[in-house]
């Protein structure tokens, strides 16, 4: 039985966000995406696309306060996306 100073279900989740092993900022990464980092980075970067689209439309609109969020918005999932892509093709390959 778990002793009442147990506190297994952190040390599972550590656990778990810890597999697979990798270094540094990458563990920002969540593991169920770092596992399939090509389509979550080409999704970010389609995201982003759409983003940086709406925030020129809201600017040729005359409306900043939305076109300055969705050019944020979109310029950071931009970087994520180059940043995941990066990283898959700095991993080793699979034999």
């Amino acid at each position: 039985m778990n002793a009442p100073n147990d506190n297994t279900g952190a040390k599972r989740l550590r656990r778990w966000w810890l597999t697979p092993p990798r270094p540094g900022l990458q563990r920002l990464i969540s593991p169920w995406e770092y596992r399939r980092l090509r389509p979550f980075g080409v999704t970010r970067i389609a995201g982003g696309s759409v983003a940086a689209a709406a925030g020129l439309v809201c600017l040729s609109y005359g409306v900043y306060g939305w076109a300055a969020f969705f050019l944020v918005v979109g310029a950071l999932n931009l970087a994520g996306g180059y940043w995941y892509l990066t990283i898959d093709r700095s991993a080793p390959a699979l034999t």
